[in-house]
């Protein structure tokens, strides 16, 4: 049985949270997050008519993608890396003063996104770009996660079966709102350094997947090799 916080958040405090993308990653912590008390508003490509489901199983709000963000602290952007030049302009219009990004994104060039030449060609990490389209620094986490585990792996601080996140981000402010919010969620985290840095945490290196404990994820990220694997090259 999945273990809930008794409070939401440490500080008892509820924060509003939007989410764009709503598949296994964005449904899945839309699920958690209302669980714990957080206001949150959910949008995907569809249109908020498509979510009302998930919004009468979690109380959450659907809403445009243009809205998604109005108000957040937190936005969510878990949505396929082919689909990030397709946002709206001015997606974060109107969220709060000193609002954090989670990027949750990868890059699967074969399966799903077709090859993106400033990732191949110009090194750049997923995040990277992704931070270039929407226009605001991003704190890169749960990449790795399986959705399932969201759901059912939350573990106390203190737990030693608790996992840990690889959290990487430019932004020190937003990297700690993430973390933070991360552990009320039932995870430990682990900083994995800057965006630039995010590549230890991409798909097909030692941590990506990876349910372990801190000393775990520290050690495999520590492992990870810049070259990009040839099955993520498209």
């Amino acid at each position: 049985m999945a273990w809930h916080s008794a409070a939401p958040g440490s500080e008892g405090s509820s924060m509003k949270i939007g989410i764009i993308g709503a598949g296994n990653i964005g449904g899945n912590l839309t699920r958690r997050l209302t669980a714990l008390g957080h206001d949150v508003s959910v949008a995907n490509s569809r249109g908020p008519q498509t979510l009302s489901a998930l919004a009468e199983e979690t109380g959450a709000t659907p809403v445009p993608v243009s809205e998604a963000a109005r108000g957040a602290e937190v936005v969510v952007v878990t949505v396929p890396l082919k689909a990030v030049p397709d946002l709206p302009a001015g997606l974060f219009d109107g969220a709060a003063d000193g609002f954090a990004v989670l990027d949750t994104g990868n890059y699967y060039p074969r399966e799903r996104d077709g090859r993106i030449a400033a990732i191949e060609d110009e090194g750049l990490t997923e995040s990277r770009w992704t931070e270039r389209h929407v226009g605001h620094a991003v704190v890169k986490a749960f990449n790795g996660t399986y959705a399932a585990d969201i759901l059912d792996k939350p573990r106390p601080a203190g737990d030693p079966e608790r996992i840990a996140l690889p959290v990487a981000g430019d932004d020190e402010a937003a990297k700690r709102k993430i973390r933070a919010l991360i552990d009320e969620l039932g995870f430990d985290t682990v900083d994995a350094g800057g965006i630039d840095d995010s590549w230890r945490q991409q798909p097909d290196t030692p941590v990506y997947g990876l349910r372990g404990g801190v000393e775990a994820v520290t050690k495999a990220l520590a492992e990870a090799s810049p070259e990009r694997p040839a099955s993520f090259r498209g």
